[in-house]
């Protein structure tokens, strides 16, 4: 999606985190290379927590916003492996909430942001 999207202003920021089925447990460096060996070019950030008392507070705000707030909805083991993702324009307005199951390659809303893509 990034190498897609990239040219027209599309930034992906990539947030480890360990909350869900234990998927991040190294550190920094580990998933720094556990990342670059998938080939991974957007920007990571370091391992943070997204729920709870400790949830970072990108995410706290994220989830607050009319378009942010959801639900997991019912997770099967497959979609602990998928990340929650946030669409937000240019604006910093949240424009909609990827849960685990929703395919973002095929979103509306992110044409809208991006304006059309040949």
């Amino acid at each position: 999606m990034y190498a897609r999207y990239a040219e027209k202003g599309l930034c992906i920021l990539g947030f480890p985190c360990n909350q869900f089925g234990k998927q991040e447990p190294g550190d920094e460096a580990e998933i720094k290379s556990f990342a670059a060996g998938y080939g991974v070019k957007f920007d990571m950030f370091s391992k943070v927590e997204v729920n709870g008392d400790g949830a970072h507070p990108l995410w706290k705000w994220m989830k607050e916003q009319r378009k942010g707030r959801g639900t997991m909805g019912k997770l099967s083991q497959l979609s602990l492996f998928k990340p929650l993702q946030f669409l937000i324009n240019k604006e910093g307005q949240v424009v909609k909430r990827y849960g685990p199951m929703d395919d973002p390659y095929v979103s509306l809303p992110l044409q809208n942001v991006l304006g059309k893509v040949s």
